[in-house]
């Protein structure tokens, strides 16, 4: 076993189906964990209202986005509805290098890339809404404050069942009901991780000292 590992921060994966509230939940993550920082994603769509450019997300052109693509910029991208998201290698590296545990809000494309990479210290939450009509609920209502258009909705719900077929390719699942209660119940699988890779480093230390 390899000791190091467990110094690391955590790398926080989670993921959902388009309008099951991941975002809404790592905004409620992020104000009562000080020690997580959110890995601010590149993206080439449009900003929606009140988002605001190096806060919410890093928005480029498609050109600089593909450019950042050959020059291996990114530790994962994905196309998500006719635009492109990523998460920049400098930007991840420099929050593990402050000693933060790093969130990212991505979908299951992206998750897939930072999973294959296979670092001990990535944990990966999937959020599935209640209902299939909380969905439609919550899309609708995102259409109305975003304006976007009826096709960008449909193309949503078209989705929605493949984007929920993953969630068997990561560690927990939690239901949204609530987003306060989401938040604390992934907050607390945070903490259970942080616990479980400390008694880790503990064990490998006592043994080390056993056999030195």
């Amino acid at each position: 076993m390899n000791s190091s590992l467990k110094d690391e921060p955590l790398l926080i994966i989670i993921s959902s189906p388009s309008g099951a509230g991941k975002t809404s939940v790592c905004r409620l993550i992020l104000k009562s964990e000080s020690n997580i920082k959110i890995s601010i994603s590149s993206t080439t769509r449009d900003p929606r209202q009140n988002e605001v450019n190096g806060k919410d997300y890093h928005f480029i052109t498609k050109e600089e986005f593909n450019l950042k693509v050959e020059n291996d910029d990114f530790i994962e991208y994905a196309e998500v509805f006719g635009n492109f998201y990523g998460s920049l290698k400098k930007d991840v590296n420099l929050l593990i290098s402050s000693g933060n545990d790093v969130l990212f809000d991505i979908d299951w494309q992206g998750a897939q890339q930072l999973l294959q990479s296979n670092p001990s210290n990535i944990v990966s939450i999937f959020i599935l809404p209640p209902t299939k009509e909380e969905i439609e609920n919550r899309l609708k209502m995102r259409q109305e404050d975003s304006g976007d258009n009826d096709d960008i909705t449909t193309s949503r719900m078209m989705r929605f069942k493949d984007e929920v077929s993953h969630w068997v390719e990561y560690d927990y699942v939690v239901i949204n009901n609530s987003l306060e209660i989401c938040s604390q119940e992934i907050i607390s699988i945070i903490n259970t991780e942080r616990k479980k890779r400390n008694r880790q480093k503990n064990l490998v230390n006592i043994v080390r000292d056993l056999i030195s």
